[in-house]
């Protein structure tokens, strides 16, 4: 079942810190990307290039840029896809923390991909975020 409303669904989020490390890529040449799509969390066509959500091993085996890895925190909500105002909180919470974060919404969840040294405080802001919400 899903949520639509703003609370509950704040409230309902329960964000999971996952294991593993990911990285963006971008690739120009859709044939190259085409091998690493089956490895990728996420895969979006950009006028740019298409951009590949890679974990970290597979992107530097591929010789793409690994500087910046992140973390991927999961919210655990099956958030409508007309609901208004989680991502909105999310990225509140998170920018009062100061940190920054990519957002990705799938058909099921939102997922949220911060860098890997603020991985632990995102979590943290998040459940506070969510916390915060039941309460009312």
């Amino acid at each position: 079942m899903t949520v639509k409303d703003t609370n509950a669904m704040i409230a309902s989020m329960t964000p999971v810190l996952t294991e593993g490390l990911w990285v963006y890529c971008v690739e120009p040449d859709p044939a190259r990307s085409t091998p690493l799509i089956r490895n990728a969390f996420a895969m979006i066509r950009e006028a740019e290039g298409i951009t590949l959500i890679l974990p970290t091993s597979v992107a530097a085996e591929a010789g793409y840029d690994c500087t910046l890895s992140m973390r991927l925190i999961t919210l655990n909500v099956f958030s409508d896809l007309e609901g208004i105002g989680l991502t909105a909180a999310v990225a509140q919470a998170l920018t009062q923390a100061g940190i920054s974060c990519n957002v990705v919404a799938a058909y099921h969840h939102d997922h949220v991909f911060v860098p890997e040294t603020d991985a632990e405080r995102a979590l943290a802001a998040l459940q506070d975020c969510q916390r915060s919400a039941e309460n009312i």
